[in-house]
């Protein structure tokens, strides 16, 4: 898989600049770096099970693959711009050992998780909005999130209807997502699942701030999470690890951190999402060697039956 390669080159230049310039905040408490991280794993894996419920049920890819399309994206967001990281979960799901969907299929099931990550964000930014200590753009950016996914959970919800109305029955296209579309029972599972990771990942920045020594204000938590997220999220926006980093630490600043700390934190969380990240692509990449490996046992099992009939 030319993605995983891709994945692990990228990794060891970003192991290799931290072992050369150290990690950004070296008085950290290790322990609760480690539990961060663990925390972001399992929130790799929320959101995973969350993206499976919007593929139909015969199409569904394992949630390690789906996990690892997400790691393989976070890692390959460092170096590539824009929207780029969508052509590398698309790759890596298609690379599914399970029944694959098709291209569109998951074109539209990564639109529909977009749509579901705003939507997922908007309790948080609500509560970030009403209990943080931000002020002016910051505050103006937390009400966009929040009500972005207001408009984004109605899209969800609504897409199937309009898609079998007779106007757009019409339409070969808008045939196709009717069929495909995720019907709202599922929607709903997708973004508990989606929810869920976002909290998990707001958890994780809450124990990596007191880690790093930033004392424990989960609000402040909740703020950057969002901040971060909504460079991936909101369609107009570059997305990539430095913007989504760069946006973390405003909100840091605008809350009173001085900004070299809040910028070493933002390459901190981030360094630590794309380890998790990282993790499952290693997972994936074992996955398929162990089932190349099984088909090559196989392959030389039936040959040697042949020999001895």
């Amino acid at each position: 898989m030319s993605f995983v390669l891709v994945a692990v080159a990228v990794s060891v230049l970003v192991a290799r600049h931290f072992a050369h310039s150290g990690w950004p905040l070296p008085r950290a408490n290790f322990w609760l770096v480690g539990l961060a991280a663990v925390i972001l794993f399992a929130a790799y894996a929320a959101k995973a099970w969350g993206w499976q419920h919007l593929f139909r049920n015969g199409q569904r890819p394992a949630v390690l693959t789906l996990a690892a399309a997400g790691g393989a994206a976070s890692v390959g967001g460092i170096a590539l711009p824009g929207r780029c990281d969508e052509v590398i979960r698309v790759a890596v799901v298609r690379r599914c050992r399970r029944t694959r969907a098709s291209v569109g299929a998951v074109a539209l099931s990564l639109f529909l998780l977009g749509l579901l990550d705003s939507a997922a964000l908007t309790p948080l930014a609500s509560v970030a909005l009403g209990v943080a200590h931000v002020d002016g753009w910051m505050q103006a950016g937390l009400v966009v999130v929040a009500v972005a996914g207001v408009a984004a959970a109605a899209v969800v919800l609504a897409l199937p209807r309009l898609a079998g109305l007779r106007f757009f029955t019409r339409f070969r296209l808008a045939r196709w997502i009717g069929d495909n579309a995720t019907p709202p029972r599922e929607a709903v599972w997708a973004w508990i699942g989606v929810a869920m990771s976002w909290v998990l990942r707001a958890l994780a920045v809450f124990v990596l701030l007191a880690a790093l020594g930033f004392g424990a204000d989960f609000a402040l938590a909740l703020a950057f999470v969002c901040a971060s997220s909504a460079s991936a999220v909101l369609p107009i926006a570059p997305a990539g690890a430095a913007v989504q980093a760069g946006a973390g630490a405003a909100i840091l600043v605008a809350s009173g951190v001085h900004t070299e700390d809040a910028v070493a934190f933002g390459i901190a969380a981030q360094a630590l999402l794309m380890a998790a990240g990282f993790a499952f692509v290693l997972a994936l990449a074992g996955w398929h060697a162990q089932g190349r490996l099984q088909q090559v046992a196989v392959a030389g099992h039936l040959r040697r039956t042949r020999t001895l009939g």
